[in-house]
């Protein structure tokens, strides 16, 4: 409580400091705001507004997605790590993530802080980034990209991390890693996108970040309490494909919203995000039918969410018939990873952040290379398919490139918040839950019962963890 009081005290005094600056720079905004309106699209605007809000729609739908994925007695932690983002990476974006990420470019690497506290964004578009919206617009759906990348990670270590150290976790994370390389890649001036990266909508950026990151989370911590000795199910698949149908909707806003403008490019972006996850839908349905015997709900909406992954770089830049194409195997490439190659290496990526987003997020970020049409996008590139290899290689080098600074900064942040404070859940407090040891709460009014049930009971056999049948297990 002390540490966390300790780190309250800093935003607020951050929050006082930066208030003045705020203030001063009301006046020149109102000023231009009379100016500005000529530059300003109502239609695009608009149309920018709402996809934000179909964005930070994504967090609750995340929220209830993971929530409905672990046992009873961590449902409300889960949901709640999702839904406390919404608040602290808000108001650090606002302190100073957006700058770190938009603003001037400082050696191709990072923002400066000339939006420190938001100071200088008005009401007029900005100048930097030829958008017809007002800056303040870009800020706020830029924002739900920041919130929604933590969230993902989360999924990873799942049942077994407490909410100081995820707290500290998400905070750091943010500033050190998703910002720099939001600013690398669409940031005017940083090196990723001056190199010739194509990212649409987040596969380096948050797909890749968040999964990576995640993997190193879920081995530093280790495995949760009975794993592999256990059996693990999912307490509400309901809740959970609530969950996914809010992400899936949500998504429209996340990819043709990254048009920035109500236009032809928006509208392909919105047609082939769809066309996708139907596609790594299907794909994912028909493997495990054929590899366990039955097809289940939780194949499917894990399937469209591998393929919503796997379109989200490259939602500007093909066209449908390739999206199809980058969603069925996006969808069996993901399966796999979860199915096979978490069973095999062994780790506890509890709700499989790491082999949809990961992995669907690299797959993406590749096929970008592959597909990619000036036909489609006229100021972006082609790929390999359409004559031009070199952008497979510049693809490639953003996979490296975000791989790589995931894996460094995220095990630093970890051996660092690790030094002053507990990461992990001990033995107790993971048996009893933490909703309660965490939290002192309780989602539903029983107790939670494990019965050892066969993974074919409504359950797709590719998440759960394999083991023989145990006896009936009462927890608290």
């Amino acid at each position: 409580m002390k540490r966390l009081s300790v780190i309250m005290g800093i935003c607020l005094l951050i929050s006082l400091l930066f208030a003045s600056a705020a203030f001063a720079e009301e006046a020149p905004a109102a000023a231009a705001a009379a100016e500005a309106v000529a530059k300003i699209d109502t239609g695009d605007t608009a149309f920018v507004l709402v996809s934000a809000a179909l964005v930070m729609l994504m967090t609750p739908g995340l929220a209830l997605f993971y929530g409905g994925m672990v046992r009873t007695k961590n449902a409300l932690s889960t949901i709640m790590q999702s839904f406390f983002l919404l608040g602290l990476i808000t108001v650090q974006w606002v302190l100073f993530g957006y700058t770190i990420a938009f603003g001037p470019d400082i050696n191709h690497l990072i923002g400066g802080l000339d939006f420190l506290g938001l100071s200088g964004v008005g009401l007029e578009p900005s100048a930097d980034y030829g958008t017809t919206i007002p800056h303040g617009a870009f800020v706020a759906f830029q924002g739900m990209f920041a919130v929604l990348t933590v969230g993902l990670i989360t999924g990873s270590f799942a049942e077994r991390m407490k909410f100081p150290a995820f707290v500290v976790f998400a905070l750091a994370w943010s500033t050190f890693v998703y910002d720099p390389v939001a600013h690398w890649v669409w940031g005017v001036g940083g090196w990723l996108g001056k190199y010739g990266v194509l990212d649409f909508a987040g596969g380096t950026v948050v797909h890749i970040l968040s999964g990576i990151s995640g993997l190193v989370v879920c081995l530093v911590l280790g495995k949760r309490r009975g794993y592999g000795s256990e059996v693990m199910l999912p307490h509400h698949l309901p809740m959970t494909v609530l969950g996914a149908s809010l992400l899936w909707f949500g998504w429209f806003g996340f990819n043709a919203g990254s048009a920035l403008g109500a236009n032809g490019l928006a509208a392909n972006a919105f047609l082939v995000t769809h066309v996708a996850a139907g596609a790594a839908t299907v794909a994912w349905v028909f493997v495990e039918w054929l590899t366990h015997g039955k097809p289940t709900i939780f194949g499917a909406v894990s399937g469209c969410v591998a393929g919503l992954v796997a379109i989200t770089p490259a939602a500007g830049y093909v066209s449908a018939l390739p999206a199809v194409i980058i969603g069925l195997l996006g969808g069996l490439i993901c399966f796999f990873a979860v199915s096979v190659m978490k069973n095999k290496l062994g780790y506890d990526d509890s709700l499989d952040a790491f082999g949809v987003h990961g992995i669907g997020g690299t797959w993406g970020a590749l096929a970008t290379g592959l597909f990619a049409s000036k036909a489609v996008n006229p100021a972006a590139a082609d790929g390999l398919f359409y004559g031009n290899p070199e952008q497979l290689w510049n693809q490639f080098v953003g996979v490296a490139a975000s791989w790589a600074f995931a894996i460094v900064m995220t095990y630093i942040i970890l051996k660092v918040i690790g030094s002053f404070m507990q990461l992990k859940a001990d033995d107790a407090q993971q048996l009893d839950g933490l909703d309660v040891t965490e939290h002192g709460e309780r989602g539903y009014a029983y107790q939670d019962i494990i019965s050892g049930a066969p993974a074919s009971f409504g359950v797709s056999p590719v998440h759960t963890t394999q083991v023989n049948p145990v006896p009936a297990v009462k927890h608290s």
